[in-house]
Protein backbone atom coordinates (compact mmCIF):
# COMPACT_ATOMS: atom_id res chain seq x y z
CA UNK A 1 0.00 0.00 0.00
CA UNK A 2 0.92 3.59 -0.70
CA UNK A 3 2.32 5.46 2.81
CA UNK A 4 -0.42 7.34 4.50
CA UNK A 5 -0.75 10.52 4.86
CA UNK A 6 -0.51 11.21 8.82
CA UNK A 7 -3.14 13.50 10.23
CA UNK A 8 -2.23 15.75 12.90
CA UNK A 9 -3.13 19.04 14.09
CA UNK A 10 -0.94 20.76 11.30
CA UNK A 11 -3.15 18.72 8.17
CA UNK A 12 -6.35 19.54 10.32
CA UNK A 13 -5.96 23.13 10.25
CA UNK A 14 -5.07 23.50 6.67
CA UNK A 15 -8.96 22.27 6.42
CA UNK A 16 -10.60 23.66 9.04
CA UNK A 17 -13.05 26.34 8.66
CA UNK A 18 -13.37 28.98 11.90
CA UNK A 19 -16.98 29.71 12.44
CA UNK A 20 -17.92 33.49 11.41
CA UNK A 21 -19.06 35.80 14.20
CA UNK A 22 -21.86 36.68 12.07
CA UNK A 23 -23.37 33.56 11.38
CA UNK A 24 -26.62 32.28 12.11
CA UNK A 25 -28.55 28.90 12.60
CA UNK A 26 -29.72 29.29 9.06
CA UNK A 27 -26.58 29.56 6.72
CA UNK A 28 -25.07 26.47 9.53
CA UNK A 29 -26.08 23.94 7.78
CA UNK A 30 -29.56 21.80 8.26
CA UNK A 31 -28.50 17.97 8.39
CA UNK A 32 -31.14 15.13 8.68
CA UNK A 33 -30.59 12.00 9.87
CA UNK A 34 -32.22 9.08 9.15
CA UNK A 35 -31.82 5.66 11.20
CA UNK A 36 -33.32 3.85 14.71
CA UNK A 37 -35.21 0.82 15.56
CA UNK A 38 -37.08 -0.43 18.59
CA UNK A 39 -34.61 -0.68 21.57
CA UNK A 40 -32.39 1.49 19.46
CA UNK A 41 -33.38 4.62 19.61
CA UNK A 42 -30.72 5.92 21.77
CA UNK A 43 -27.86 5.47 18.31
CA UNK A 44 -30.78 8.36 16.57
CA UNK A 45 -30.00 10.41 19.98
CA UNK A 46 -26.46 10.14 20.11
CA UNK A 47 -25.75 10.48 16.41
CA UNK A 48 -28.41 13.68 16.52
CA UNK A 49 -26.65 15.39 19.66
CA UNK A 50 -23.37 14.68 18.25
CA UNK A 51 -24.32 16.56 15.31
CA UNK A 52 -25.68 19.23 17.02
CA UNK A 53 -22.54 19.45 19.00
CA UNK A 54 -20.48 19.61 16.07
CA UNK A 55 -21.75 22.99 14.76
CA UNK A 56 -24.63 22.09 12.71
CA UNK A 57 -27.41 24.96 12.76
CA UNK A 58 -30.51 22.79 12.22
CA UNK A 59 -30.76 19.09 13.01
CA UNK A 60 -33.89 16.45 11.88
CA UNK A 61 -33.76 12.76 12.89
CA UNK A 62 -36.50 10.68 11.12
CA UNK A 63 -37.66 7.72 13.21
CA UNK A 64 -40.20 5.19 13.77
CA UNK A 65 -42.85 6.20 16.06
CA UNK A 66 -41.63 4.72 18.94
CA UNK A 67 -38.72 6.67 18.99
CA UNK A 68 -41.05 10.11 18.76
CA UNK A 69 -41.18 10.84 22.50
CA UNK A 70 -38.01 9.72 23.66
CA UNK A 71 -36.19 12.12 21.20
CA UNK A 72 -37.92 14.77 21.96
CA UNK A 73 -37.56 14.24 25.35
CA UNK A 74 -33.69 13.70 25.15
CA UNK A 75 -32.54 16.02 22.35
CA UNK A 76 -34.63 19.16 22.67
CA UNK A 77 -32.99 21.08 20.10
CA UNK A 78 -33.36 18.22 17.40
CA UNK A 79 -36.64 18.20 14.97
CA UNK A 80 -38.25 14.65 14.81
CA UNK A 81 -40.03 13.35 12.19
CA UNK A 82 -41.77 9.77 12.14
CA UNK A 83 -42.56 6.97 10.22
CA UNK A 84 -45.81 5.76 9.60
CA UNK A 85 -44.68 2.28 11.64
CA UNK A 86 -44.34 2.15 15.32
CA UNK A 87 -41.51 0.36 15.49
CA UNK A 88 -38.81 0.36 12.42
CA UNK A 89 -38.13 2.45 8.89
CA UNK A 90 -40.63 1.99 6.35
CA UNK A 91 -40.92 4.81 4.32
CA UNK A 92 -38.60 7.87 4.28
CA UNK A 93 -40.65 11.15 3.65
CA UNK A 94 -39.75 14.42 4.79
CA UNK A 95 -40.32 17.85 3.01
CA UNK A 96 -37.33 20.20 2.83
CA UNK A 97 -33.99 19.64 1.31
CA UNK A 98 -31.19 18.96 3.89
CA UNK A 99 -27.43 19.87 3.32
CA UNK A 100 -26.29 16.66 4.42
CA UNK A 101 -28.16 13.42 5.32
CA UNK A 102 -27.18 10.50 7.54
CA UNK A 103 -28.06 6.89 7.69
CA UNK A 104 -27.81 4.34 9.78
CA UNK A 105 -27.55 4.38 13.28
CA UNK A 106 -29.44 1.57 15.00
CA UNK A 107 -32.05 0.86 11.97
CA UNK A 108 -31.78 -2.78 11.65
CA UNK A 109 -32.70 -4.77 8.42
CA UNK A 110 -36.07 -5.15 8.18
CA UNK A 111 -37.39 -5.90 5.05
CA UNK A 112 -39.38 -3.01 4.63
CA UNK A 113 -36.48 -0.98 5.44
CA UNK A 114 -33.68 -2.17 3.21
CA UNK A 115 -36.85 -1.38 0.63
CA UNK A 116 -37.03 2.11 2.17
CA UNK A 117 -33.43 2.48 1.69
CA UNK A 118 -33.61 0.81 -1.94
CA UNK A 119 -36.58 4.05 -2.57
CA UNK A 120 -34.23 6.56 -0.75
CA UNK A 121 -31.15 6.38 -3.11
CA UNK A 122 -32.71 5.85 -6.06
CA UNK A 123 -34.12 9.57 -5.88
CA UNK A 124 -31.60 10.84 -3.44
CA UNK A 125 -28.65 13.11 -4.38
CA UNK A 126 -27.84 14.55 -1.21
CA UNK A 127 -24.44 14.50 0.08
CA UNK A 128 -24.29 10.85 2.45
CA UNK A 129 -23.24 9.28 5.44
CA UNK A 130 -24.01 5.85 5.60
CA UNK A 131 -23.22 3.60 8.75
CA UNK A 132 -24.23 0.77 10.35
CA UNK A 133 -27.14 -1.45 9.48
CA UNK A 134 -27.58 0.35 6.26
CA UNK A 135 -23.96 -1.08 5.40
CA UNK A 136 -24.78 -3.95 5.49
CA UNK A 137 -28.07 -3.73 4.16
CA UNK A 138 -26.01 -2.72 1.01
CA UNK A 139 -23.57 -5.53 1.13
CA UNK A 140 -26.80 -7.78 1.11
CA UNK A 141 -28.45 -5.80 -2.20
CA UNK A 142 -24.35 -5.17 -3.96
CA UNK A 143 -25.86 -3.62 -7.18
CA UNK A 144 -27.43 -0.85 -4.92
CA UNK A 145 -24.14 0.35 -4.46
CA UNK A 146 -23.92 2.16 -7.85
CA UNK A 147 -26.89 4.42 -6.44
CA UNK A 148 -24.86 6.06 -3.92
CA UNK A 149 -23.85 9.91 -4.85
CA UNK A 150 -19.95 10.57 -5.22
CA UNK A 151 -17.58 10.76 -2.42
CA UNK A 152 -20.38 9.23 -0.49
CA UNK A 153 -19.09 8.44 2.86
CA UNK A 154 -19.08 4.52 4.62
CA UNK A 155 -17.76 4.38 7.83
CA UNK A 156 -17.71 0.49 8.68
CA UNK A 157 -15.83 -1.47 11.45
CA UNK A 158 -13.97 -4.05 10.60
CA UNK A 159 -16.70 -6.90 10.07
CA UNK A 160 -18.62 -4.62 7.85
CA UNK A 161 -16.21 -3.90 5.84
CA UNK A 162 -15.64 -7.65 5.07
CA UNK A 163 -19.00 -7.80 4.01
CA UNK A 164 -18.39 -4.64 1.70
CA UNK A 165 -15.34 -5.69 0.34
CA UNK A 166 -15.06 -9.67 1.12
CA UNK A 167 -12.56 -11.27 3.20
CA UNK A 168 -8.93 -10.37 3.77
CA UNK A 169 -5.48 -12.63 4.17
CA UNK A 170 -3.36 -9.84 5.55
CA UNK A 171 -3.40 -6.58 6.44
CA UNK A 172 -1.91 -5.66 2.62
CA UNK A 173 -4.76 -7.16 1.25
CA UNK A 174 -7.21 -5.49 3.20
CA UNK A 175 -6.22 -2.02 1.77
CA UNK A 176 -5.85 -3.14 -1.73
CA UNK A 177 -9.17 -4.29 -1.42
CA UNK A 178 -10.58 -1.56 -0.09
CA UNK A 179 -8.63 0.94 -2.37
CA UNK A 180 -10.45 -0.79 -5.26
CA UNK A 181 -13.96 -0.73 -3.55
CA UNK A 182 -13.64 2.91 -3.29
CA UNK A 183 -12.21 3.82 -6.71
CA UNK A 184 -14.61 1.17 -8.17
CA UNK A 185 -17.58 2.99 -6.86
CA UNK A 186 -16.16 6.70 -6.15
CA UNK A 187 -17.06 6.63 -2.50
CA UNK A 188 -14.76 7.39 0.55
CA UNK A 189 -14.00 5.18 3.24
CA UNK A 190 -13.98 5.74 6.43
CA UNK A 191 -12.01 2.29 7.58
CA UNK A 192 -12.35 2.16 11.81
CA UNK A 193 -10.43 0.64 13.77
CA UNK A 194 -6.76 1.33 15.96
CA UNK A 195 -5.64 3.69 14.56
CA UNK A 196 -8.49 4.49 12.09
CA UNK A 197 -7.68 5.16 8.04
CA UNK A 198 -9.93 7.34 5.83
CA UNK A 199 -9.74 5.88 2.04
CA UNK A 200 -9.96 7.68 -1.10
CA UNK A 201 -9.38 5.94 -3.97
CA UNK A 202 -5.35 5.83 -3.80
CA UNK A 203 -4.99 8.44 -1.39
CA UNK A 204 -5.20 6.65 2.50
CA UNK A 205 -4.91 9.04 5.43
CA UNK A 206 -4.25 7.90 8.90
CA UNK A 207 -5.55 9.09 11.85
CA UNK A 208 -3.15 10.21 14.87
CA UNK A 209 -5.97 10.76 17.63
CA UNK A 210 -7.82 8.41 19.94
CA UNK A 211 -7.30 5.49 22.21
CA UNK A 212 -8.91 2.58 24.01
CA UNK A 213 -11.32 4.61 25.51
CA UNK A 214 -13.53 4.65 22.32
CA UNK A 215 -14.18 0.69 22.00
CA UNK A 216 -17.31 0.91 23.55
CA UNK A 217 -21.18 1.47 22.09
CA UNK A 218 -22.46 4.04 20.63
CA UNK A 219 -18.93 5.54 20.05
CA UNK A 220 -19.42 4.84 16.06
CA UNK A 221 -22.94 6.44 16.23
CA UNK A 222 -21.43 9.81 17.19
CA UNK A 223 -18.84 9.55 14.33
CA UNK A 224 -21.50 9.71 11.93
CA UNK A 225 -23.56 12.70 13.50
CA UNK A 226 -20.02 14.45 13.58
CA UNK A 227 -19.62 13.57 9.87
CA UNK A 228 -22.86 14.55 8.86
CA UNK A 229 -22.54 17.57 10.34
CA UNK A 230 -19.61 18.44 8.62
CA UNK A 231 -21.09 17.50 5.71
CA UNK A 232 -24.04 19.88 5.84
CA UNK A 233 -21.80 22.90 6.88
CA UNK A 234 -20.41 22.29 3.24
CA UNK A 235 -17.00 20.98 3.88
CA UNK A 236 -15.66 18.75 0.99
CA UNK A 237 -16.44 15.33 1.91
CA UNK A 238 -13.00 14.23 2.51
CA UNK A 239 -12.74 17.11 4.89
CA UNK A 240 -15.70 15.92 6.45
CA UNK A 241 -14.51 12.60 7.03
CA UNK A 242 -11.10 13.47 8.15
CA UNK A 243 -11.86 16.53 10.32
CA UNK A 244 -14.77 13.90 12.30
CA UNK A 245 -12.47 11.75 12.84
CA UNK A 246 -10.06 14.18 13.96
CA UNK A 247 -12.31 15.38 16.62
CA UNK A 248 -13.67 12.42 17.31
CA UNK A 249 -10.20 10.87 18.38
CA UNK A 250 -9.09 14.06 20.38
CA UNK A 251 -12.66 14.33 22.63
CA UNK A 252 -11.17 10.82 24.07
CA UNK A 253 -7.11 11.87 24.04
CA UNK A 254 -8.74 14.92 25.86
CA UNK A 255 -11.05 13.07 28.35
CA UNK A 256 -8.95 10.53 29.15
CA UNK A 257 -7.30 11.69 32.19
CA UNK A 258 -10.57 11.82 34.12
CA UNK A 259 -12.04 8.89 32.86
CA UNK A 260 -9.40 6.23 31.75
CA UNK A 261 -10.34 3.55 29.24
CA UNK A 262 -13.05 2.18 31.56
CA UNK A 263 -15.47 4.60 32.08
CA UNK A 264 -15.27 6.85 29.26
CA UNK A 265 -18.90 6.11 27.05
CA UNK A 266 -20.09 7.51 23.74
CA UNK A 267 -21.90 10.62 25.69
CA UNK A 268 -18.36 11.63 26.83
CA UNK A 269 -16.79 12.08 23.61
CA UNK A 270 -20.24 14.55 23.08
CA UNK A 271 -19.19 16.31 26.42
CA UNK A 272 -15.80 16.77 24.82
CA UNK A 273 -16.54 17.85 21.18
CA UNK A 274 -16.11 21.81 22.24
CA UNK A 275 -12.79 21.31 24.03
CA UNK A 276 -11.61 19.11 21.05
CA UNK A 277 -12.98 22.46 18.53
CA UNK A 278 -11.33 24.82 20.69
CA UNK A 279 -8.14 23.07 20.98
CA UNK A 280 -8.02 23.97 17.25
CA UNK A 281 -8.13 27.25 17.72
CA UNK A 282 -5.15 27.26 20.30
Amino acid sequence: MKNPIHIHKKEILKRYKPIDAHTHKGIQGHALLIGGSYGKIGAMSLSSKACLKTGCGLVTVFIPRCGYEILQTANPEVMVLTDVQEKYISKIEFDFMPNAIGFGPGIGQEIETQNALHEFLTNDKTPLVIDADALNILSQNAAWISLLPNKTILTPHPKELERLIGKWNSNAEKFEKTVAFSKLHHLIIVMKGAPTFIIDGETIYENTTGNAALATAGTGDVLTGMITSLLAQSYEPIDAAILGVFLHGLTADIAFPETGYQSFIASDVIANIGKAFLSLEK
